[in-house]
């Protein structure tokens, strides 16, 4: 079993350089102290904010700046591209319909990096 992620959880990006707050708007009515996430709380700026700055070579800003500073890997702000729900989701408890957020679950980024859930914001409600 999992814990159940909720508004406020702490968010790591495999190529960003610090960690984010997560953000669930209220829409669906199930709180845990805060509002409960689902799958689909994966929009960037949004749910899913910066990372500080981005070292994946597949960032197309990352990149660019690599490429002007001849080679040298140069880290750039982190703005998430996340097209795809966040996997796998509970297979048994939804909230509004869509499968919760669980600690375990895994959020892809289009640059190459893996988001995971450092900390789900809650430590009492679990999901299987």
């Amino acid at each position: 079993m999992s814990l159940l992620v909720t508004a406020g959880a702490t968010l790591q990006c495999s190529f960003g350089a610090a960690p984010a707050p997560m953000s669930v708007l209220p829409v669906n009515r199930v709180l845990s102290g805060a509002p409960a996430a689902t799958v689909v709380d994966n929009v960037p700026m949004v749910n899913v904010m910066p990372f500080g700055v981005c070292s994946c070579a597949a960032n197309p800003t990352v990149a660019a700046a690599t490429a002007a500073a001849l080679g040298v890997l140069t880290p750039m702000p982190c703005v998430p591209v996340t097209v795809a729900p966040w996997v796998p989701g509970s297979p048994t408890v939804t909230i509004g319909g869509m499968p919760a957020l669980q600690n375990a679950s895994k959020l892809m980024c289009t640059w190459g990096g893996v988001i995971t859930v450092v900390a789900p914001a809650q430590v009492t409600t679990m999901v299987p």
